[in-house]
């Protein structure tokens, strides 16, 4: 007995770093491109199991509404646990979750690539989707409590082009794999990322130095949580396109309302709630959540349009890609330049005013042009630009906001933001197309596609609007140091 508790505390506690790694200079740059294997899995992953649909369909028999549950399990799943992880994280160690997020995803992504059937599938990608959750969860939390406050928004920058350069490759590693080696392995190339990044994270990633622990767990907040969400995004899913009758739609929708008004009640009355609703009463983190959804709303429907809209006309699916590549590559530059050129001085909410203006001039320009290979790649580059300008500015404004105490929890929630912005860039794209197929006259689904991501790019400037006027660091950020001296009175928190 006392051999088995002794392994279990093991395995319940964070391990330093060699003590080579604290004292190097750099290590939080070692840190922040550790956590850049995770952001570019999760990213590939995203946008390489679409180009599975039409093996499975082939392989298992399956309808295509069937086949789309391949991502919709997955999505569901994920946005309703990064909140709850982000918690636990906040409670046990952000190291420690972020790790065996990464042990849970690799097996699970075995699993995916050896199912024996369609459901097996789906059930693997739901617990794939736990272990993204511990990822994603704590992803930018431990990249904002690595980096020196100075340098926070640069390193999220990083991380964000890891997450394009992951969105990028996805379209093209998916259809080599796809066409040579089978959809099997478009879950098994997960695998050797997955080692390699473990090795990474138990030498390079630090220690939790503030633990948040609450006394027990609010499962019924997870459930109500869970419930919306998952209520919400089956709404728009079936108003897509999905064979379900109008009063089904309008019962999810009603269910969603029911059980988000359920959760907020829950959390003003339990003893040890989900979710602490004073962070988002702070409104550097609720506009910046506004914007995170929006962001990600803008990011990703275009990854549904283009294709669509560019084979529908004849161009070929390879062309088509090339062309789509644009998005990513301008978010990439745009997330690692964006503090090279420009003044150092202009503050993070200067910065995603710039970012959220380009995103809609951007939009603009792409309702005045033709659909079309030759003029799609500059108005996709000038858009990435816009959104890698916004994404890291915003997510530092954020992450400055909450104590450090909560970093997993804010982590959580704008990794939930953009969870919701993924799956909303998705399904109100693909209504639009639903509504308005591409040869309808007048205006077609493109365009009021691109209506919608217009009005999304708007709102986010508007929310960018909202943010502190007068600081680059928001006020919160003493606070935030103060917490790290209090607990622990350390001289150099970076480097435990």
């Amino acid at each position: 007995m006392p051999r088995s508790r002794s392994a279990l505390q093991a395995l319940s506690r964070e391990r330093p770093r060699p003590q080579r790694i604290r004292a190097y200079p750099h290590a939080w740059w070692l840190a922040v491109a550790t956590v850049c294997f995770g952001a570019f899995m999760g990213q590939l992953d995203a946008s390489i199991v679409t180009l599975t649909y039409g093996s499975l369909r082939a392989e298992f028999g399956a309808s295509l509404a069937a086949v789309e549950w391949v991502s919709l399990a997955y999505l569901l799943t994920l946005v309703a646990l990064l909140v709850p992880m982000g918690r636990l994280s906040d409670a046990h160690g952000r190291k420690l979750m972020y790790l065996y997020g990464f042990v849970v995803f690799t097996v699970a992504s075995a699993a995916c690539g050896l199912a024996p059937g369609l459901g097996a599938l789906v059930g693997f990608r739901v617990l794939q989707a736990a272990g993204a959750a511990l990822m994603q969860a704590n992803s930018v939390a431990l990249v904002a409590t690595s980096a020196p406050p100075n340098r926070m928004r640069t390193a999220l920058g990083v991380q964000a082009a890891a997450q394009a350069l992951g969105l990028a490759l996805g379209p093209t590693v998916g259809g080599a794999l796809v066409s040579t080696l089978g959809w099997r392995w478009v879950f098994g190339v997960n695998v050797p990322i997955g080692l390699v990044a473990l090795i990474a994270g138990h030498y390079l990633l630090p220690r939790t130095r503030a633990h948040h622990r609450t006394p027990g767990f609010d499962w019924a907040g997870l459930g109500l949580l869970a419930l919306a969400t998952t209520s919400a995004l089956l709404g728009v899913s079936a108003a897509s396109g999905l064979p379900v009758p109008g009063w089904g739609v309008a019962l999810l929708f009603v269910v969603a309302g029911a059980a988000g008004w359920a959760f907020v009640d829950r959390q003003r009355r339990a003893a040890a709630p989900l979710l602490d609703l004073a962070l988002l009463r702070v409104r550097t983190v609720s506009a910046g959540l506004v914007g995170a959804l929006c962001g990600y709303l803008v990011l990703f429907g275009p990854l549904v349009l283009v294709p669509i809209a560019l084979t529908t006309g004849g161009t070929s699916e390879l062309v088509a890609g090339l062309v789509l590549t644009a998005l990513p590559a301008g978010f990439a530059l745009g997330a690692t330049a964006a503090d090279r050129l420009l003044p150092t001085g202009m503050s993070d909410r200067g910065r995603c005013l710039l970012g959220a203006l380009v995103c809609v001039g951007a939009l603009a320009a792409m309702l005045a042009v033709p659909m079309a290979p030759g003029t799609l790649p500059p108005v996709l580059v000038l858009l990435g630009l816009g959104l890698g300008t916004f994404t890291p500015a915003n997510n530092a404004l954020i992450m400055g906001a909450i104590p450090t105490g909560s970093s997993g929890t804010g982590g959580g929630l704008v990794n939930m933001a953009r969870g919701l912005g993924t799956a909303l860039g998705v399904a109100l794209v693909t209504l639009a197309l639903h509504v308005a197929p591409l040869g309808a006259t007048g205006l077609n689904g493109a365009r009021w596609a691109l209506l919608v991501l217009l009005a999304a790019a708007v709102l986010s400037a508007v929310a960018a609007a909202l943010g502190p006027r007068n600081a680059r660091q928001p006020a919160a950020e003493p606070h935030r140091q103060a917490g790290r001296t209090a607990n622990h009175g350390e001289r150099h928190p970076f480097r435990s």
